[in-house]
């Protein structure tokens, strides 16, 4: 594709502290770097209306739910991360992805990330490809899961943080971990590649 590829980064954590936050805007910064144009949906925002997802409920009718599907039917990419709950995906994740469907996924690239507290997030990533191929979007390979988040990052030094801009700038907590900050850097370059030319493998002759 010619144009500028939008890449989608979707946070399905509601808590202030969210580590998940922290590695999306690695990850869209990253992709940005790439030659993306960014685009950040926060669940965790307590000012953002989306209601439990419910099938007798029209999404035109679901407060911020209809600007949100609009985003994301724009998106060329998205970036997915979710905390790990009960080897699951987060309640604020499944929810916003009820609201979504085959229009909000079909032939776009999808990055996903799995933020866990323990030490086990395997399950989660293989829940959220299952869901994810299920309306036709395109999973990339390389995955990032984070085992033992607290562990995996501090605060900025206020003194250390990086100039407007720069990766990671907008992040609550810096990694610690130079190869986990890396590899979420790397699935935010490739998914920004993957969004710019999915014409070359999506728009194949039937």
């Amino acid at each position: 594709m010619s144009e500028t590829p939008t890449v989608v980064a979707v946070n399905g954590s509601r808590r202030d502290g969210s580590y998940g936050r922290a590695t999306l805007r690695y990850a869209l910064d990253a992709a940005v770097e790439a030659g993306a144009e960014p685009d950040f949906i926060d669940l965790g925002d307590p000012e953002l209306d989306v209601p439990l997802y419910h099938p007798d409920i029209d999404a035109a009718d679901a407060g911020d739910v209809p600007d949100l599907l609009a985003r994301m039917r724009r998106a060329d990419g998205v970036l997915l991360c979710t905390p790990v709950y009960h080897d699951s995906y987060s309640s604020a994740f499944r929810s916003f992805h009820d609201w979504c469907s085959f229009d909000e996924y079909e032939d776009t690239v999808v990055g996903l990330f799995a933020v866990a507290g323990g030490g086990s997030y395997g399950g989660t990533l293989e829940h959220m490809r299952a869901t994810i191929r299920g309306v036709h979007g395109w999973v990339a390979p390389l995955q990032v899961g984070i085992r033992n988040a607290r562990n995996r990052f501090e605060p900025w030094d206020e003194g250390d943080r990086p100039p407007e801009g720069a990766i990671g700038a907008d992040a609550r907590y810096e990694f610690v971990d130079d190869a986990l900050r890396e590899r979420t850097m790397k699935l935010g370059r490739r998914i920004a590649h993957y969004a710019g030319h999915k014409d070359e493998f999506l728009d194949v002759p039937e």
